[in-house]
């Protein structure tokens, strides 16, 4: 009989599972993956992610891994170029954006080294019910035979196609349709530093380094345009970085050179989901998912697993019960990552609002709003601060804003 199960061991998962066994609970997690293993990703780690690997003792050994740190990000819309980075956030001063072949074998050994109890290559193909309480799982290891665990807890961090999910039939609350789909791969020969660029024409490009000397290179156009480009992968990718900068398109196809195969991500919608009831809990993209486009997905699990850990340890050294406990983890999360869900699903339409525009416009012209465009995006800085009609009118006042592109929030 073990304290949780948790059923699935990347990036929500495997640190839950952490850190629930360091507090010394007999905890089980599972996977149907093995590690080493890659899985779709934007990589990137915001610094109030990296926060919370440093608390757990795992930064140094991320870094270790010879990914190379980004202290200089640019972001450009369509004509507006907004460069530079944020303050270290809770001592943080560069972000990281490591292979998931890297950062998720790291997790798994760092779950296991604190006590959990990790099988991998598990398949859960039910849940045990008692009076309408998750009581644990049923699943196999590959062929083998089926194998039931029990336990006072089960936390789905399974991913947006979780089995824990459909299971208890968590049904969606919140969702907005999804606007674009992603296709990335890693090439060798470039050396570019990190850029986060949105074109003409509904297209946007980001690169980035990673892990052994390759960067990633990944595309988003919206959805309809999802056939025409799968049509000619390779050169609907290389016209991309001719469109939108024509320099680094020449370099692209001058230096570099394609190491992996293609891959896309053709995005299910953003969403929030039901992620509490009797026995169970969800935690990551299985119970709240957003579009890759602002890379919040791994630091949002990080967030997460710690805001889930802290609740379940409370409930299970009885200081209240632990579905009151889970219940208030989804309240926190849900506070938490409202503002970021709507930048998100709002940037991913690759168009500029008149509002945002203006306001990024304005930002781009004042060193101190920068600082504070970078603080927010790196999760160190408040999103109502950022937008606040006050600081608003004083940023248009000091670039010298036009009074026709003045925009603020609504009172």
């Amino acid at each position: 009989m073990y304290d949780v199960i948790v059923v699935g061991a990347r990036c929500a998962g495997s640190p839950l599972a952490m850190l629930l066994a360091r507090q010394g609970h007999r905890v089980l997690v599972v996977d149907r993956s093995t590690f080493p293993s890659d899985t779709v990703s934007t990589h990137y780690m915001h610094q109030t992610g990296l926060a919370r690997l440093r608390d757990w003792g795992l930064l140094d050994r991320l870094i270790a891994t010879g990914v190379p740190p980004i202290r200089n990000l640019t972001f450009y819309y369509t004509g507006m170029l907004v460069e530079g980075f944020a303050d270290p956030i809770e001592g943080i001063d560069a972000v990281y954006c490591p292979r998931r072949t890297v950062l998720d074998k790291l997790l798994v050994d760092a779950a296991r080294e604190a006590g959990a109890e990790v099988i991998e290559g598990f398949t859960v193909t039910d849940l045990l019910f008692d009076a309408g309480r998750v009581t644990g799982i049923r699943g196999q290891v590959g062929d083998g035979p089926e194998q039931e665990f029990r336990s006072a807890f089960v936390v789905g961090a399974d991913g947006r196609t979780s089995t824990v999910a459909d299971k208890v039939g968590a049904d969606f609350y919140k969702v907005v349709p999804a606007e674009g789909f992603i296709y990335y791969s890693y090439f060798e020969g470039l050396d570019w530093a990190m850029q986060h660029r949105t074109g003409l024409g509904e297209q946007q490009f980001g690169t980035w380094p990673t892990n052994d000397g390759q960067h990633l290179l990944s595309i988003i156009r919206p959805r309809a345009a999802f056939s025409e480009f799968r049509a000619d992968v390779e050169g609907s990718f290389q016209a991309i970085f001719d469109n939108v900068l024509p320099e680094l398109g020449e370099d692209l196809r001058a230096r570099g050179r394609r190491v992996e195969e293609f891959r896309p991500m053709r995005y299910p919608d953003n969403y929030y989901r039901r992620s509490n009831g009797p026995g169970w809990a969800l935690v990551g993209d299985a119970g709240y998912h957003k579009d890759p486009f602002t890379g919040w997905g791994i630091t949002d699990a990080f967030l997460q697993a710690q805001l889930l850990a802290d609740r379940l340890h409370a409930g299970l050294a009885g200081e209240r019960t632990l579905d009151d406990a889970a219940a208030e983890y989804v309240k926190i999360r849900d506070e938490e990552s409202h503002g970021t869900f709507e930048l998100t699903c709002t940037l991913s339409k690759l168009v500029l609002p008149p509002f945002l525009d203006s306001v990024f416009n304005a930002t781009a012209a004042s060193p101190r709003y920068i600082k504070k465009f970078f603080a927010m995006i790196a999760g160190g800085a408040d999103g109502h601060d950022f937008f606040e009609r006050e600081s608003l009118a004083e940023l248009y006042e000091e670039v010298g804003t036009p009074a026709d592109k003045r925009l603020l929030p609504a009172a």
